[in-house]
C-alpha cells in the first residue's frame, strides 16, 4: 500500500473506519478463500480418512472442518472415507462419489495396497483412473501420497513413492508428499505416541498434527475451486 493513501485516508475517513477498510483488504488479500463462495470438498480414501477407532469428532474430516472454520475458509467436507480401501475401490467408486453439488477433491489412498503388497503399477493405474474421472467433471485435486515402507525391497518403494508425483503432475493436480507428514520423521518409537495401539491409524492428537500439515494444501485446493 502506498504510505501517502493512507495518510489521506485517514485525515479523510477517520482512524477507525480506514482502519476497518484496510483490515478487510488485507484479509480479503492474504485468503480469497475467506471472501468466495462456499465450496463442497470430497476427502475420498480408507480408514485414515473415515477416522478409525476414533470418536466422529475426532476423525481427519471433522478436525478438517474445525481447522478450516477456524480460520474463516468457506468449505464443506465431505467425508468419503472407506474403512479397508484400496486404490481399486477408490476407482470403483469415484464415479458415483463425485456428486453434482463436489467442487474438489482430496484423494488419500494407497495405505491398504501397501499392507497387501499389490504391484505400484495397479495402483498406478486406479490413481490414475480416479484423477481422470476428477478431470472430466472438472472437479479440482488435491493427491496426498504416501511413502513405502522399505521391507518390500528397494524397487517397490521406487516404484511405490513415484506413483503420486508423477501422477500429479501429469493430470495437473495439487500435491502433498505424505499423509503422516505432520507426525515428523525419525525413530518409530518417538512416533508411536501419535498412533493408536495398533500402530497403523493415528489417534485424536495425530490427526490434530497431520490436519495441521496438510491444511494448507487444503485451503490451496478451495481457492483453486472457487
Amino acid at each position: 500500500m502506498d504510505l501517502r493513501l493512507f495518510c489521506i485516508g485517514f485525515r479523510t475517513y477517520g482512524a477507525a473506519r480506514w482502519l476497518g477498510k484496510v483490515v478487510a483488504c488485507f484479509l480479503w488479500l492474504v485468503s480469497p478463500a475467506m471472501a468466495g463462495e462456499k465450496v463442497t470438498v470430497l476427502a475420498l480414501g480408507d480408514s485414515l480418512t473415515q477416522g478409525y477407532g476414533l470418536p466422529k469428532e475426532a476423525g481427519f474430516v471433522p478436525q478438517l472442518r474445525g481447522w478450516l472454520a477456524a480460520r474463516g475458509i468457506a468449505a464443506d467436507v465431505i467425508n468419503g472415507g472407506v474403512s479397508g480401501d484400496t486404490t481399486a475401490g477408490g476407482a470403483a467408486r469415484v464415479a458415483w462419489s463425485l456428486t453434482p453439488e463436489v467442487d474438489a477433491m482430496i484423494v488419500a489412498l494407497g495405505g491398504n495396497d501397501l499392507l497387501r503388497g499389490i504391484d505400484p503399477a495397479e495402483s498406478r493405474r486406479n490413481i490414475a483412473t480416479i484423477l481422470e474421472e476428477a478431470a472430466a467433471r472438472e472437479v479440482r485435486v488435491l493427491l496426498v501420497g504416501l511413502r513405502a515402507p522399505g521391507n518390500y525391497g528397494a524397487e517397490y518403494k521406487t516404484a511405490f513413492d513415484a506413483i503420486f508425483p508423477e501422477l500429479a503432475t501429469a493430470h495437473g493436480a495439487l500435491y502433498a508428499p505424505d499423509f503422516f507428514e505432520g507426525l515428523g520423521e525419525g525413530d518409530p518409537a518417538v512416533l508411536q505416541p501419535y498412533f493408536q495401539p495398533d500402530r497403523i491409524h493415528p489417534n485424536a492428537e495425530g490427526v490434530a498434527r497431520i490436519v495441521e500439515s496438510l491444511g494448507p494444501h487444503v485451503v490451496e485446493l478451495i481457492e483453486g475451486a472457487q
